[in-house]
């Protein structure tokens, strides 16, 4: 088989729209590990709930978590690498979120923090439960024992156009990245899928000509180019289709399983 390792990314993509895991992406999933394809989840989220979907399919490995700021190994939960942010840093962008009543969230590999689990609004409350996330409160930077990977903004996409609009003028001291429609993360400035992808192959000794990636959205794209292989879904927006080099099916039609039996199984 070409491609030795296969990232997907999980929602948009591994994913139909309901966030189910459909029997034919699931069967093509492992007709390419029989081949002796390693398979990879490569997303936006945390390792503590996107494992269960490597779990689902059977499969040990890795999942590069946190848009690859946490690459951890799904058989004992380990942290093998991970892009600890300067935290203390976010303070202005905590400040810009209270002021504009934005909800935010901090997240070190495993855990998340809000600003305060009690009052969460009903919207925020729907999004954590849909993930299958239960933050907690955040606490002071100093007590912290674990390193910030993550900073993520949700709102509606107008005040996000706004918001990321704003810290792109500010001192670049993270990685800005637009991670869904209703969704801004800021990350250590060299945490992105495609180094975390770049690291994990290095360390498994797979050459990148052999690595094949399929993505949806604007954080796949340094995924998309690294690989050797780069497929975009036909739900893309059209800039992630102009970085790939192919487009497969669209997430509600499996297109995963196209992009498998085309580049991997025929």
């Amino acid at each position: 088989m070409r491609y030795k390792l296969i990232a997907l990314d999980v929602d948009g993509t591994l994913l139909n729209d309901d966030h189910h895991l459909s029997s034919e992406n699931k069967e093509a999933i492992a007709e390419v590990t029989r081949l002796g394809g390693q398979i990879v989840l490569c997303t936006g989220r945390s390792p503590q709930n996107s494992i269960p979907f490597m779990e689902e399919m059977g499969l040990t490995g890795y999942v590069l978590g946190h848009n690859g700021a946490a690459t951890v190994r799904v058989e004992d939960r380990e942290v093998l690498h991970q892009y600890g942010m300067d935290a203390r840093g976010l303070d202005p962008y905590i400040d810009y979120c209270r002021k504009h009543n934005i909800h935010y969230d901090v997240n070190t590999a495993f855990d998340m923090y809000v600003d305060n689990v009690e009052n969460l609004t009903k919207e925020a409350n729907y999004m954590y439960e849909h993930f299958r996330i239960v933050p907690a409160t955040l606490p002071a930077w100093e007590d912290f024992r674990e390193p910030v990977v993550k900073f993520t903004v949700f709102t509606q996409p107008e005040i996000l156009d706004e918001a990321e609009r704003e810290w792109r003028t500010w001192a670049p001291e993270y990685n800005i990245l637009r991670s869904g429609e209703f969704f801004v993360d800021l990350m250590h400035p060299e945490s992105s899928k495609g180094n975390a992808l770049r690291n994990l192959a290095v360390k498994l000794g797979i050459p990148q000509e052999e690595v094949l990636s399929i993505g949806n959205y604007f954080n796949d794209i340094s995924m998309l180019t690294y690989a050797g292989m780069g497929v975009a879904m036909d739900n893309s927006p059209v800039e992630v289709k102009a970085a790939a080099n192919a487009v497969t099916g669209s997430n509600n039609e499996h297109g995963v399983r196209d992009a498998l039996v085309k580049y991997c199984l025929s």
